[in-house]
């Protein structure tokens, strides 16, 4: 099965980790401390142990973790590997909820809604045209729903006005889901809990079919999560459970969306034979930039007491960088990464020069403006990590809403898209009309276009449009269920875009020729994607392996919304990467500068002051108790915000600077800053940390200019 030894090139802990089989197990795994070679290790190990590769569970968070690790793990350990499901907590409340969601009166076909789609139905339940105040209805019950309530039970703990309409609103938009046949993202965690918790033949089954469950990441689960993995692993016996959680407490970075430690301070409760392996040795980072990570998140509280150590040597000394201003601190990134890449091989060599090599992190996104800029006057390449998905762009949603159509006729706004893309004479007023009759017989919008009595308020050429739509979707949704594999599925939705004459509704949108083409080539990649799925060359995001796979347009189309990306075209690009400090999470670069690193930044400043929380009205004991709950929220905060820090100085390999603004932009207005109270924690040796890379720049430039000098100098001679 394995290759070599299943222990080989693992360290002690890590193969403590591996062999630990027979009960529940905790790897704290530090940052660079090679979690995901311990994961893929261990799935081999379980299926030389007699685990069946089907019944191994593997949840990461993100599609791209998941495709990485079922990639190590058939390079691994072979074909065994390919019935072993990696998957999404998302991928996994999907499969739960397309064999067994009947359970809960939802059919097979159900409608996976984006945000834009919540957000219009926010807009349509709460009575409002703002997008902005729809938006912060989401956050909250997004919020809500991680914490595992629903409408009433949000209503019932509502503490203000607010809260009470944002639940009632809740309310509304829960009976819009439930006609919709649809699902949000927060409820492919919620429902599945639900269908666990109140369906014992349900769990009974998911139990048996899971012999083992290693969960990625497991510091960033939320309390619905924790709650859904206990039922998968039978915690009603827990000495019998079988799991191994991966995770690391001085990254929990995600509290502001409902992760909590609180889940790993339950574990050794919850599972009192809990078995816990710390993994220490980092493989990353050389050790004075895992020094500068330690100092800063010792203040920290810990759960897990762990000091990481690397033997990549000690490596260049971790450099703070001061700015006048944030484009003065721009200028000084760029000069840092010329200095870099022209100088010799005291920052690890020229293996470390191309622009792939350096990432530039920041707090929030829109620190990334002065950076770009000064890039693009250096003429540098670079991207913005996590900029807009290829999923997020318009005309790939128009296709998508069509396809989503074709699965759950029941999914009004889908329906609303694809009736309207490309326009087809059917007017708004006429969709009105379809609205009320449909709401006031209780149909979805696409049933009651076939109702005899839509004609008493639909008449004309419009009633003839909307009927031939619905005949439209019913010959796609039937031809794409027979259409299998790549080519016959590329041939279909070519022909189908040019009978909808999609490509001239591009370009008559647009009033640049240009931004057409460019729009078109995605339709056309977006394309090339779903045939190659089809035709088992591109993975299933739902965790099952389809290499080689032949499946049906619609079978592929039912898994769309899960997915965020829609290739990794950008991961071999030699550019330098551009990110905030979350999105860096679980990446690596050899070089790192940390920018922005002002009090108010990183720390992120929340409130000017907590006593603001206390009514000015409430008694001393009232207002004692809501500063107390301040002070705490305020903590814990700074808390997360130090763990931030610790995250950006762990994702560098070689080299890390430092960088913060003596004034900053807040508003339209210049403020005074100060560094941030990090850079002293980090404990760096003063005499070594200041660096002007202007100076170092002009230096390198003078010698090798002497150096041409001296060359020319020499031919000359030789002449």
């Amino acid at each position: 099965m394995f290759a070599h030894s299943p222990n080989s090139g693992l360290n002690l802990a890590q193969q403590e980790a591996v062999n630990y089989l027979h009960g529940p197990c905790l790897v704290l795994a530090g940052a660079g401390s090679g979690k995901t070679r311990v994961i893929t290790h261990k799935i081999g190990r379980l299926i030389q142990s007699g685990v069946a590769a089907k019944r191994i569970l593997a949840i990461t968070f993100t599609n791209k973790a998941a495709s990485e690790m079922r990639e190590r793990a058939r390079g691994l350990i072979g074909r065994a590997a390919k019935d072993v499901v990696i998957c999404t907590f998302h991928a996994l409340g999907v499969r739960l909820l397309r064999e067994d969601g009947a359970a809960l009166g939802l059919k097979p076909q159900f409608s996976i809604l984006d945000s834009d789609d919540v957000t219009s139905i926010l807009k349509d339940a709460g009575g409002s045209v703002d997008a902005a105040t729809a938006r912060s209805w989401q956050w909250t019950i997004s919020l809500w729903k991680n914490l595992g309530l629903n409408a009433a039970a949000a209503a019932a703990q509502a503490s203000n006005d607010n809260e009470r309409i944002i639940a009632r609103v809740m309310a509304h938009y829960e009976e819009r889901l439930a006609a919709y046949q649809s699902v949000d993202f927060d409820d492919l965690i919620g429902l599945p809990l639900k269908l666990l918790q109140n369906h014992e033949p349900v769990r009974q089954k998911w139990q048996k079919l899971i012999g083992h469950i290693l969960v990625d990441e497991y510091q960033d689960t939320n309390a619905t999560q924790y709650e859904m993995l206990k039922l998968l692993v039978n915690g009603d016996q827990p000495a019998q459970a079988r799991f191994t959680a991966v995770g690391d407490d001085d990254q929990s970075i995600y509290g502001w969306r409902g992760a909590t430690l609180d889940n790993l301070k339950k574990l050794p409760i919850d599972f009192p034979t809990l078995k816990v392996i710390k993994l220490e040795q980092n493989y990353r980072s050389t050790s004075a930039i895992l020094r500068a990570a330690n100092n800063v998140i010792g203040p920290n509280p810990k759960l897990f007491p762990k000091n990481l150590w690397s033997d990549l040597g000690e490596g260049e000394p971790v450099r703070v960088v001061d700015a006048d201003t944030e484009e003065h601190e721009a200028e000084r990134a760029v000069a840092r990464i010329q200095s870099l890449r022209a100088s010799g091989t005291s920052t690890g060599g020229p293996q470390f020069k191309e622009w792939r090599d350096f990432a530039v992190l920041y707090r929030a996104n829109h620190q990334a403006k002065p950076f770009e800029k000064a890039l693009r006057r250096a003429q540098i390449p670079y991207k913005v990590s996590g900029g807009t998905s290829f999923f997020d762009r318009a005309e790939v949603k128009d296709l998508c809403a069509w396809f989503r159509l074709w699965i759950n006729n029941n999914d009004d706004p889908a329906f609303l898209r694809a009736v309207t893309t490309p326009k087809r004479g059917i007017g708004h007023q006429t969709l009105a009309h379809l609205g009320d009759f449909a709401s006031k017989y209780r149909l979805s919008m696409f049933e009651a276009l076939f109702s005899s009595s839509l004609g008493s308020v639909i008449s004309g050429k419009a009633l003839g449009s909307l009927h031939e739509f619905g005949r439209e979707v019913n010959d796609l949704e039937f031809r794409a269920r027979h259409t299998l594999g790549a080519e016959a599925a590329k041939a279909f939705l070519l022909d189908w875009l040019k009978d909808i004459g999609y490509e001239a509704y591009l370009y008559d949108g647009e009033d640049s020729e240009k931004v057409a083409a460019a729009r078109w080539s995605n339709v056309l990649d977006f394309i090339d994607w779903m045939s190659g799925r089809c035709g088992g060359q591109i993975e299933d995001a739902t965790g099952v392996n389809t290499a080689g796979e032949v499946k049906s347009l619609l079978e592929v189309a039912q898994t769309i919304s899960l997915l965020s990306t829609i290739s990794e075209r950008e991961q071999d690009q030699n550019v330098v990467t551009l990110s905030t400090l979350h999105a860096s999470k679980g990446l690596e670069w050899p070089h790192v500068l940390l920018v922005g690193v002002t009090e108010g930044m990183l720390p992120f400043k929340q409130r000017d002051n907590p006593d603001e929380t206390a009514p000015s009205r409430a008694s001393s004991i009232q207002r004692a108790a809501a500063l107390e709950a301040a002070s705490e929220s305020l903590t814990q905060h700074l808390q997360e915000e130090r763990r931030l820090m610790y995250v950006g100085i762990t994702r560098a390999q070689r080299s890390l600077a430092v960088s913060w603004t003596r004034k900053r932009k807040k508003g339209r207005e210049m403020v005074a800053a100060q560094p941030s109270r990090f850079i002293t924690e980090m404990g760096l040796d003063q005499n070594t940390v200041k660096e002007d890379p202007r100076e170092k720049l002009k230096a390198l430039r003078a010698e090798f200019a002497q150096k041409a000098q001296d060359s020319a100098a020499a031919r000359a001679l030789v002449r």
